[in-house]
């Protein structure tokens, strides 16, 4: 699935199991509230902090695609074409940080 079909998915099942968009400013506190669902996951699972054993078993693909889940209704409610978006800003990451990276002594260590 392409990420346009993916908008238009979401947006069907928006607007025929779920009724409506929540309001712009409800689908942000939510995105914010699934990214810190993610962020804890791979804290605990990739960083220093135990794995509480309730999060064990969470699929961290399932919390990923809530916050794309979101993101796409805000893209959506917006008119936000998501692959012409990312398509734009991997070009201005290619032209800003053609050299930056490749020059970084951090990463190149």
């Amino acid at each position: 699935m392409t990420i346009s079909e993916a908008q238009k998915q979401v947006d069907h099942w928006i607007k025929t199991i779920g009724v409506r968009y929540f309001h712009q400013l409800t689908n942000m506190a939510i995105l914010t509230e699934e990214v810190g669902e993610l962020a804890r996951i791979i804290a605990r699972r990739y960083g220093e902090q135990s794995e509480k054993e309730s999060d064990k078993n969470r699929d961290l693909g399932d919390e990923m695609a809530d916050v794309l889940w979101v993101l796409m209704c805000l893209a959506n409610q917006c008119d936000v074409d998501l692959t012409e978006a990312l398509q734009k800003n991997i070009e201005k990451k290619t032209n800003r940080d053609k050299d930056r990276h490749k020059n970084n002594p951090k990463l190149n260590s």
